[in-house]
């Protein structure tokens, strides 16, 4: 049972009757579904399976006077939706308390996410700036988790010369010891904003970096990526300006459609716990376009979760179709679901990693994939 006094130190109510103007939710509305934390009502969170927090935070953008009440504007997009999925129980923490300083904040937050995970939630966190990716992945570190995570961002923030920690956060993660980071992956990076070396350096660790047009290409490519990740943090500037006018870094990057098919992947994974968006600068969006960007991709981690419950489990073969493959000399197998279509490819330890379609279709044609090669390299 999580212990309410030691969050709610943490914590500052919302109010539902200010996120919706004094109006009622309609019965279905995720307002009128969601378990909240209001002045003089604590969420009942021993039944919830996804909790929502919002952190107002932007010191480690060299920003002192946050963005006004910017996860209360993506809340109240977010609790207008029509919630589909009932046997998906909400709750919403309310926002984090500012700290004196930016590590006061990072620790917090860490806290109550590590508290929040090994009592079993799935937590979504609306930040502030990106450099809170940081305290979302110590909240698996300060207990020795080992995970892969996952940063879905136009830039890669791996910058040594700057004092702004939203732009060098990765070195931190990188380079902090003892490290609890099995593996790391990058999506939708613009390559006219990364310097060639930085990508040089991820490959080296035997990270893998995925170029947005790439995945553009073919999006299913990144639901395997995702159903192996631990945690997922994504920063708006990966959405195209149209989509999210917030964004003022680049007019290209992912559409709202495929921001909301990530989401969704995301939230089709075993394996995720914990998913981050970040970057939302409220002064900069155009009527509330990007807010309601986000709600939708919240709603749709919480689709996602919904089809992830009723995923049956590997050793359950009657669930599955079976493919034996030879390619390279090298016979293997390939496990499809017969309740999500998601596939599965054996490694020579008899293990199993997520996989898609196009790798059955490679080792059909007698080819390597490069997702089993990846593997095998950081194996060694």
């Amino acid at each position: 049972m999580l212990d309410q006094s030691q969050l709610q130190d943490y914590l500052a109510p919302i109010s539902k009757w200010l996120l919706n103007h004094d109006n009622l939710y309609t019965d279905l509305q995720i307002g009128n579904m969601i378990d909240a934390y209001e002045e003089e009502h604590w969420p009942d969170l021993d039944n919830a399976d996804i909790v929502l927090i919002g952190v107002n935070e932007e010191r480690g953008a060299g920003r002192k006077t946050p963005e006004m009440h910017a996860p209360d504007l993506v809340r109240e997009a977010f609790y207008k939706l029509y919630h589909w999925h009932q046997d998906v129980k909400l709750a919403d923490l309310g926002n984090l308390l500012p700290g004196n300083a930016l590590t006061d904040a990072y620790a917090a937050l860490s806290s109550i996410v590590g508290a929040l995970i090994d009592a079993g939630k799935t937590v979504l966190v609306l930040g502030g700036s990106h450099d809170l990716t940081y305290a979302q992945y110590k909240a698996y570190a300060n207990k020795q988790y080992i995970i892969e995570l996952t940063v879905a961002d136009a830039l890669i923030d791996l910058h040594e010369d700057t004092p702004a920690r939203a732009e060098k956060f990765l070195m931190d993660l990188f380079t902090e010891q003892p490290n609890y980071i099995r593996h790391y992956n990058h999506i939708g990076f613009q390559s006219y904003f990364v310097q060639p070396k930085m990508l040089e350096t991820l490959d080296k660790l035997r990270f893998d970096c995925y170029r947005l047009g790439k995945l553009r290409e073919n999006l299913d490519e990144i639901e395997p990526v995702l159903r192996n990740s631990d945690m997922l943090s994504f920063d708006v500037c990966a959405i195209r300006h149209a989509d999210a006018p917030a964004n003022v870094l680049s007019p290209n990057g992912f559409t709202g459609e495929e921001a909301c098919a990530i989401s969704r992947y995301a939230g089709m994974s075993g394996q995720m716990s914990s998913f981050g968006i970040y970057g939302y600068k409220p002064t900069q969006d155009q009527y509330g376009l990007t807010a309601m960007q986000m709600a939708q991709m919240l709603w749709y981690f919480v689709d996602g979760r919904a089809i992830k419950n009723k995923e049956a489990m590997l050793h359950d073969k009657d669930a599955f179709l079976e493919f034996h493959i030879a390619f390279s000399d090298i016979h293997t197998k390939f496990l499809k679901s017969k309740k999500t279509g998601r596939w599965w490819m054996q490694l020579p330890d008899k293990s199993y990693i997520p996989c898609a379609y196009n790798d059955y279709l490679l080792a059909s044609n007698n080819e390597i994939p490069e997702r089993w090669l990846r593997s095998q390299e950081r194996a060694i």
